[in-house]
């Protein structure tokens, strides 16, 4: 078996409306398809919901359900914030600037950006509490082959001895020429 692509992944929400208006307005994406019903179509059980799909660019679909008879929503208390979080990809660093730019013009709060030496990240919520993550690609093709050659030798490292290891090191190095990676 081959998986083509994600066709969506779903979150929930406190409100459909609201979370489309959000994400049309502030992040561009589009309202592509609405789905209502009153049982769970796999389980059969009886429980009305809101489900929507939004277009996150080149077949991306991020989608939403509202469950207004479920409990209230919650974060997993266990799992730090900054871990579960949607990043969304934009164009380059100028694109990344005016998007920080036209948030924080919006009244979001954002934090960043955030240099990950092969990644340049910003940050803020969506008014359900996900954390969003808008990013640029900014490695070079070395860089991603560098690291392309120690994956698996640092998946074994960190799943023996869960600490962090080393072989990547050169990326936060003050040093560190990215022309030459």
């Amino acid at each position: 078996m081959k998986i083509q692509q994600i066709h969506h992944v779903a979150y929930r929400c406190n409100d459909a409306k609201e979370t489309v208006e959000f994400y049309n307005k502030v992040l561009g994406m589009n309202f592509i398809l609405a789905i209502a019903e009153d049982k769970v179509p796999s389980t059969k059980e009886p429980d009305p919901y809101m489900h929507i799909f939004l277009d996150a660019g080149n077949g991306n679909i991020l989608a939403f359900f509202e469950l207004p008879n479920s409990p209230q929503m919650s974060k997993d208390p266990n799992t730090p914030e900054w871990v579960q979080h949607i990043a969304l990809q934009v164009e380059d660093e100028d694109t990344l600037t005016k998007a920080k730019q036209a948030l924080e013009a919006q009244g979001i709060e954002v934090v960043g950006p955030t240099n990950h030496e092969i990644i340049k990240s910003i940050y803020f919520f969506d008014p359900n509490g996900h954390r969003l993550e808008l990013t640029t690609v900014t490695a070079t093709e070395s860089m991603l082959a560098r690291l392309d050659e120690v994956k698996w030798e640092m998946l074994e490292e960190w799943s023996k001895t869960k600490k962090a290891p080393k072989q990547a090191d050169w990326l936060h190095n003050k040093e560190f020429d990215q022309e030459s990676a």
